[in-house]
């Protein structure tokens, strides 16, 4: 009863038209939205209405929400599931988002047993079967194309992907076979082992080194780079851009 409730209810939201206003935001905002085919830019537009419509969407601080805040970020977010069906982030309840960079509790156990506490100033965060919070400047510059090959909603709900399966974040999204499992895990751990040593003899990197944190922000990182920079990762990272590929049914680096 529940998922069909579900359905109709996005099938309501789906025959209203989209509104010229939208339109305006993805072409200022998402600079993704015009390398896609005409399918696919429908389909996105279909996954952010029902993303605005589902989510609760909250402003920290004194930042204000309205339809530029909530398209931008679920079109970025819908960049994710451009190649999936059915999967509209549902585990994830709420948004909030930041004027900026905010400061938030930190928590750290050491080797040693040791509890450290203390503050630290963030971007975003994904939690499991919770909100993912983010700061605005952030998702614009990442929506513009202004940061490279980093996203911060990107990674985010790469996060929230991750933790489809549980909620340790293992770099390893629900995947449909055995055979995929083992060959993701093969790829994943040695390409997370280069990165380690490449940003620990200094070498150029396509992939940010804020991914040799752990095998998780790793999976976060691969997919902001397989978004923002598909050709040098299919050209330095081939098996990477071969798994990200085959997980998103996606293949950016050949066109959209």
């Amino acid at each position: 009863m529940f998922n069909w409730l579900k359905d109709r209810t996005r099938r309501r939201v789906l025959a209203k038209s989209f509104p010229d206003e939208w339109h305006e935001i993805l072409a200022r905002n998402v600079k993704h939205y015009a390398q896609l085919s005409d399918g696919r830019q429908a389909k996105l537009r279909d996954d952010l209405r029902i993303l605005v419509a589902e989510k609760n969407w909250e402003g920290c601080g004194s930042m204000q929400i309205d339809d530029e805040v909530r398209v931008t970020i679920a079109a970025q977010a819908g960049l994710l599931l451009l190649g999936l069906q059915d999967q509209y982030f549902d585990t994830v309840r709420s948004i909030l988002v930041y004027p900026d960079v905010y400061v938030a509790p930190d928590r750290k156990v050491t080797g040693a047993g040791v509890v450290v506490e203390g503050r630290s100033s963030r971007a975003g965060e994904a939690w499991y079967r919770g909100p993912v919070v983010l700061s605005w400047p952030g998702v614009l510059a990442g929506g513009r194309w202004q940061t490279g090959g980093n996203n911060l909603v990107l990674h985010e709900f790469a996060h929230q992907l991750d933790m489809l399966n549980g909620d340790i974040v293992d770099g390893t999204p629900p995947l449909e076979t055995r055979e995929q499992f083992e060959r993701w895990q093969q790829v994943i751990h040695f390409e997370h082992e280069r990165l380690i040593r490449d940003c620990r003899s200094a070498r150029p990197t396509v992939l940010d080194c804020y991914g040799t944190m752990d095998i998780g922000e790793f999976f976060a990182v691969a997919t902001e780079s397989f978004f923002q920079q598909p050709q040098p990762v299919a050209e330095q990272h081939p098996d990477l851009y071969e798994i990200l590929s085959d997980f998103y049914r996606q293949d950016p680096a050949s066109g959209w």
